[in-house]
């Protein structure tokens, strides 16, 4: 089993962007993550440690602006923190050994799902293609890739 964890050489690599995310909790403009309109099989996971988070047959489009995901592909990668800021309460999504954020869970996904929404920024995420997932070390994963276009 790979060892998942937050890396300092992958931190200082960073975009900006990804790093105010990851980082400082930061969240992506509306409508401009590199992931929302991806369609391709594969699998998401933390850009800082490598751990699997989503996968792309739980992925659907909700309209908020962000990728959305009904579940997490591994639910011990994802934790979830009572966060009070904006002044309302929702629920932080981390990534568990990368402590990257994520994004939040909202309970209004799709009924049939589970009718959970990961709502996620595209900045905390690297999309490895199916083709790709048994090179880079992920082929456990494979059974739960399907096409999605």
């Amino acid at each position: 089993m790979p060892k998942y964890e937050k890396n300092p050489d992958v931190i200082a690599t960073l975009t900006p962007e990804q790093f105010y995310v990851t980082q400082e909790s930061g969240t992506e403009r509306p409508g401009t993550g590199e992931y929302l309109n991806n369609k391709e099989p594969g699998i998401y996971v933390d850009i800082v440690s490598g751990e699997p988070l989503f996968a792309s047959a739980d992925k659907y489009e909700s309209g908020c602006g962000w990728p959305s995901f009904t579940k997490p592909i591994e639910p011990a990668h994802v934790t979830e923190l009572r966060d009070m800021s904006l002044g309302m309460v929702r629920t932080e999504v981390r990534s568990a050994h990368g402590d990257s954020h994520l994004g939040h869970v909202f309970p209004d996904g799709p009924r049939d799902r589970g009718g959970l929404r990961y709502c996620i920024n595209s900045a905390s995420l690297r999309f490895i293609h199916r083709d790709e997932m048994e090179a880079e070390g992920y082929g456990a994963y494979l059974d739960q890739v399907e096409d999605v276009a």
